[in-house]
């Protein structure tokens, strides 16, 4: 069967076509790839402070676009129009952030040469060259914006593959460059076919060595212990869980108690008074339901009616991209929905003994992007401590106390097993853009 040679965005909620975007041949790519080449070794050479200034610019250039982002963001992959501010305001917190420690990260790291006279040594970080970017489709803004302006920064050049789902978002990032004064193919957009070989052979079968920096799934579990207050811990985790119709990658997905639906209406993205939308597509809302069926037949109990989430809009969830959330008891860790990530608003609840059990069946993961614990260690220091020593037991990249489901720009972002490789985000995420160059001079020779 002939390859695609486009791609179709379907809005979620209606299932109707919303644009198509081409993707570029062979020889196409080949001539991208070299211009991208060829206008990085000039980007290079800019100065620091000038190519802050540019950047500094595309901050205020995306600002001026929030009014127009939110609806085009709803339509191609659904979360309500309402939530979209806050990625909006995440995306803008990142660049700030990793701006604002830029010329610290970047500086070039001296020794102290008191024990070789003569002799001056330091690292200079230099940029990589041309970098991948291949955004999801979940927090297109957020998660793209990770790479993309820290590449930029550093002195790469960048080609930015956003998802099908979203090819909107890449072509407003690239445009608000642009507008800053980003050199035009310091930037460019591709849109390949998710299976393109083309990829294999630019990051894999292409002459040298490639760097590679992976942020992929999760299956982030969260820990209540018995000290902690519930009330707070419900509200937290019910938004941690459900949030993005639970297409997050660091989403809550098993959790340990019993939760509340009240005050969630799924329906039409687009209306301002939906807080929960439809999945991305007809095939995610399939697999999701079928993890809770699968798992409902191998002995689980679902406690959340779907009739509660029935409505003019949605009509049959069936069919549909619309999910219903759903919580799951007597889950073990023989199910698919306790082990594979599920990507929508299902989470299941599991009963521990204690710290040592818990800790255990939190590692008992294929994933380990997140975990989160929930305890009362403001008030009690010897919650604080277990918290303390569960953090030395995770195997995970970040772990939560009392929160979930967020990132701290100052701090690395990483996942281990197959959550990814690599660290975005923070001073560390510089050191994932550039590489070590070291001086040695000698300067006294008599």
């Amino acid at each position: 069967m002939a390859s695609p040679t486009s791609q179709t965005t379907i809005t979620p909620h209606n299932q109707t076509p919303l644009v198509t975007r081409t993707y570029v041949s062979q020889s196409e790519l080949d001539d991208i790839v070299k211009r991208s080449s060829e206008a990085q070794k000039a980007w290079a050479r800019v100065p620091l402070k000038d190519r802050l200034a540019i950047a500094t610019k595309f901050v205020d250039e995306f600002q001026k676009m929030k009014d127009e982002i939110p609806l085009e963001l709803t339509l191609q992959m659904g979360r309500p129009v309402s939530q979209i501010a806050g990625e909006i305001r995440g995306t803008l917190e990142r660049a700030k952030y990793m701006l604002s420690i830029a010329e610290s990260s970047l500086a070039d790291v001296g020794l102290q040469d008191t024990d070789k006279p003569g002799f001056r040594r330091f690292i200079r970080r230099t940029p990589l060259g041309v970098v991948l970017v291949i955004a999801p489709w979940n927090f297109p803004y957020l998660t793209s914006i990770n790479s993309v302006l820290p590449a930029i920064v550093a002195g790469n050049a960048v080609l930015l593959k956003p998802s099908p789902q979203t090819p909107l978002t890449a072509e407003r990032l690239a445009l608000a460059l642009h507008r800053a004064g980003l050199p035009e193919n310091v930037i460019q957009v591709l849109h390949l076919s998710p299976l393109s070989h083309y990829f294999q052979r630019a990051a894999v079968e292409a002459p040298g060595f490639k760097g590679v920096a992976l942020e992929l799934g999760g299956k982030d579990p969260a820990y209540v212990r018995a000290d902690a207050d519930l009330a707070y811990t419900v509200a937290e985790l019910v938004d941690g869980a459900f949030f993005n119709s639970g297409q997050s990658c660091c989403a809550v997905e098993v959790r340990l108690i019993q939760t509340s639906f009240l005050g969630y209406r799924l329906g039409d993205p687009t209306k301002s008074e939906t807080n929960l939308g439809p999945v991305v597509s007809l095939a995610s809302a399939q697999r999701i339901r079928k993890q809770v069926k699968d798992a409902v037949e191998a002995g689980a109990r679902a406690l959340v009616p779907e009739e509660l989430f029935l409505n003019p809009e949605t009509g049959n969830l069936e069919g549909t991209a619309y999910v219903a959330p759903q919580v799951l008891v007597d889950v073990n860790h023989t199910m698919d929905v306790m082990m594979e990530e599920t990507f929508g608003p299902i989470v299941g609840i599991q009963k521990v003994s204690g710290d040592e059990e818990a800790t255990r069946l939190m590692n008992d993961s294929p994933y380990g992007l997140t975990a989160s614990i929930w305890t009362n260690a403001e008030k009690d220091p010897e919650s604080q401590n277990a918290f303390l020593r569960l953090v030395d037991e995770l195997h995970t990249g970040t772990v939560f106390l009392n929160r979930c489901d967020y990132l701290d720009p100052a701090l690395a972002w990483v996942g281990v097993k197959d959550s990814g490789r690599g660290i975005s985000l923070s001073k560390f995420g510089y050191d994932q853009l550039t590489r070590a160059k070291s001086v040695h001079m000698k300067i006294n020779t008599s």
